[in-house]
């Protein structure tokens, strides 16, 4: 049975605002995901259909706590203890110190993953 910890993970990146360790099992990518500054992922989800992620996550926050924007609904907030499911057209925002992992469709995350990495580039070069 394929299995991975946020210490096993083969893949990490440093954002800065946050820490991602992550794994592909099969077609699912597991992210163990720290924050460290308070942040929403708005800008970099600009471009996207709706500007906002189209990839569905589903999971579990350990600490912290997690605000998720939708247009058609009103925000979600997630706190430490609880199980989420995000659907498609979400914002995302975290709070420094919060930890969680989630579980999400490795293509559908890749394409807003390339997104997101995209639009980071551009806020670069830009200042």
């Amino acid at each position: 049975m394929p299995k991975v910890s946020k210490a096993t993970a083969s893949q990490v990146h440093d954002f800065g605002a946050a820490v991602d360790h992550a794994e592909h099992l099969d077609d699912y990518t597991v992210d163990f995901v720290s924050i460290r500054d308070t942040h929403s992922l708005a800008p970099l989800l600009k471009g996207l259909p709706g500007d906002a992620c189209q990839c569905p996550h589903w999971g579990y926050l350990f600490t912290g706590t997690l605000t998720v924007a939708y247009n058609d609904r009103p925000d979600e907030t997630y706190h430490a203890g609880d199980a989420f499911y995000m659907s498609p057209g979400h914002v995302p925002a975290a709070e420094a110190g919060s930890e969680f992992v989630q579980f999400s469709p490795k293509d559908q995350l890749q394409e807003s993953q390339a997104a997101m990495m995209a639009n980071a580039q551009r806020m670069a070069n830009h200042g």
